[in-house]
């Protein structure tokens, strides 16, 4: 079963089209602008203006900066500079992996040098802020454009801007000795002459720039919706990873309704107290309304599965193994019985974050469930597809945009 992307697509769209289609009306609307700012922070040389300038230059976005503080000196400038992390009255950097790649650490696909190909943050006007909330103000008033800053010293500067539903925070990390010959290339590059930092002196810097008491980054990176872990070596290689990301998609400040019922799934899924799985399922009716949910577990009035209920379960058998004797209903089961086949119509949809079994398919079936959603493959998926084909229920796997820890390696390239 192809897992379904249609998160791409923006819901309210297809609603109106929907209403307009009903109308005799078959124009094709265009998806309106989203506006977002997404805040970009991370430890030395992970790739944070890396980052950002690829949402620059491929999805749009404008680079916003908030001006350092007063006191801040010209060797405080320079030593921030050196660290990776470039100040607004900074002159324009060519630099690549938040500065760090010179021209013989990055190379492109052919094998040129990358002298020809080294990221360079655009000259031009800058938009620099004496505040946090002045640059909120400015994003707020321009809901059709897109943002991007790196400017995030703070938890309160942070806290100001996830007030916003458009404020996406992503972090970038990459391993200490990345980070660290990134730092060499570039202060060679900058700095020809000047002795090399050593790697225990770049760790302390490290460790303060991270989990200084006072300054530390480590609690705003803990609270990044996307965080990136990024070992690239070639420019190429990041863009196309960071392209199948797709880090804009408004599905992460708004969830569509695919996601938003798939995580009151998971959210059941919590109350299980199967020994097996936590498995949880939400039943929708045709106007996005929630007709009931479930978990599963063992019936009400019998021990939990979880302290010995159901001896099946806590005996160990495989999956498959000894099903007859199982005293758990599954999540679809409770949810159905939970429902009433007279508060199911026609367009009904139902969420389960695990594929349906084979015993569950025929029950949905039965009570005229129109479509089923779910996450995780299971063992019966064919013989659970087959049997909706033939009741003529439509069967689709949804999978949203990830979230958490990413590492950019790992990603499958198309």
């Amino acid at each position: 079963m192809r897992p379904d992307n249609s998160w791409k697509c923006s819901i309210d769209l297809l609603e109106r089209e929907t209403a307009m289609a009903a109308n005799g009306n078959t124009k094709r609307l265009t998806a309106p602008a989203h506006n977002m700012l997404i805040g970009i922070c991370g430890s030395i040389c992970s790739g944070k203006r890396t980052v950002a300038q690829y949402l620059v230059e491929h999805h749009g976005f404008k680079h916003l900066y908030l001006q350092p503080p007063a006191s801040s000196t010209e060797n405080d400038a320079t030593s921030s500079e050196d660290l990776g992390t470039e100040s607004p009255s900074q002159s324009t950097d060519t630099a690549a992996f938040n500065g760090a790649l010179n021209s013989t650490a990055l190379t492109t696909n052919n094998g040129q040098s990358s002298s020809e190909t080294t990221l360079t943050l655009r000259a031009g006007p800058r938009h620099v802020f004496s505040t946090a909330q002045e640059l909120l103000d400015f994003v707020t008033k321009r809901w059709r454009s897109r943002f991007v800053t790196t400017d995030i010293p703070t938890e309160a500067v942070l806290d100001v801007f996830v007030r916003r539903p458009f404020f996406l925070l992503l972090s970038v990390d990459a391993p200490l000795t990345v980070r660290w010959r990134r730092f060499q290339d570039r202060a060679r590059q900058r700095h020809a002459g000047r002795p090399d930092m050593s790697l225990e002196e770049f760790v302390a810097e490290s460790d303060a720039h991270l989990y200084d008491a006072q300054t530390g980054l480590s609690p705003l990176i803990s609270r990044a919706v996307v965080r990136l872990l990024n070992t690239s070596s070639s420019l190429a290689h990041l863009y196309a990873t960071l392209g199948k990301l797709d880090i804009p998609n408004p599905d992460r400040l708004r969830p569509c309704w695919d996601t938003y019922f798939m995580e009151l799934a998971a959210l059941a899924s919590q109350r299980s107290n199967c020994m097996k799985r936590r498995v949880g399922c939400v039943l929708v009716g045709k106007e996005r309304r929630v007709i009931s949910t479930g978990y599963n577990g063992t019936p009400r009035g019998l021990l939990n599965c979880t302290e010995g209920g159901c001896p099946r379960c806590n005996e160990g058998n495989s999956s498959g193994v000894a099903l007859s004797t199982c005293l758990c209903i599954h999540a679809e089961e409770n949810a159905l019985l939970e429902a009433g086949r007279e508060r199911i119509r026609e367009g009904s949809i139902l969420y389960c974050d695990t594929c349906p079994c084979l015993t569950c398919s025929i029950k949905i079936c039965q009570v005229g469930i129109s479509e089923v959603v779910y996450a995780h493959n299971y063992s019966m998926d064919n013989d659970t597809a087959r049997v909706f084909r033939e009741a003529g229920v439509k069967l689709r796997q949804f999978i949203p945009p990830p979230n958490g820890l990413i590492h950019l390696e790992k990603m499958e390239l198309y």
